[in-house]
């Protein structure tokens, strides 16, 4: 398993923090997506070799958040 951290930006409120977080689950390969709405950093553990980090940043950009 591998782990990220990804700054999102962008989020204000728990409806954003849960849309990131259904976001990064959803990618395949993903098996936990934590989502920090104060500090702004999701934490995502995936199967490398499922998942890569720009699959990961690319489901929060397509989510409407920016990648920091």
């Amino acid at each position: 398993m591998a782990s990220a951290k990804i700054i999102v930006k962008g989020m204000t409120c728990g409806g954003c923090q849960s849309a990131v977080q259904r976001a990064l689950g959803g990618v395949a390969g993903v098996s936990k997506a934590q989502v920090d709405l104060a500090g702004g950093v999701a934490t995502v553990e995936y199967d490398a070799a499922k998942a890569a980090l720009p699959e990961l940043q690319k489901a929060v950009v397509k989510a409407g958040f920016q990648v920091g």
